[in-house]
């Protein structure tokens, strides 16, 4: 028996598992950090590239446009002048948050590993996530 057999989880090929799906989306590089800067309010493009230090406009304008078309974010124009555009979380980019947020805590737990720690193994295995 196998390690997914035996923990509950069928075999997949990635193109239909809902980790591999998921994966995709937030494994662009900034994409997490994007997510973490509109999870407190709509930002302007300016803002963001100020918080998000050592990104170029361009990656963050290209980021911007993957985001939006996967329905993530939304990009909201005002009729003014000068042109203002903010950026904001979607219903589905909220539902992102919570795996931000674990993330984060497991950064801040295991980010930095001691020498003491890193041979460590948990007692038990983890338990698998049913759906």
């Amino acid at each position: 028996m196998t390690d997914s057999q035996q923990h509950g989880a069928e075999p997949h090929d990635g193109a239909d598992c809902p980790v591999v799906l998921t994966a995709q989306i937030v494994s662009g590089k900034w994409t997490l950090l994007v997510l973490r800067d509109l999870a407190s309010g709509a930002k302007r493009f300016t803002e963001l590239e100020r918080s998000l230090s050592g990104i170029s406009p361009r990656t963050l304008s290209q980021r911007l446009r993957v985001l939006e078309a996967e329905g993530i974010i939304s990009r909201h124009a005002y009729c003014e002048t000068p042109p203002r555009v903010e950026y904001s979380l979607t219903a589905k980019g909220m539902a992102l948050l919570p795996i931000v947020d674990a993330m984060r805590i497991w950064g801040e737990e295991w980010g930095s590993v001691s020498d003491e720690s890193a041979g460590e193994t948990p007692s038990a295995p983890p338990q698998p996530v049913v759906a």
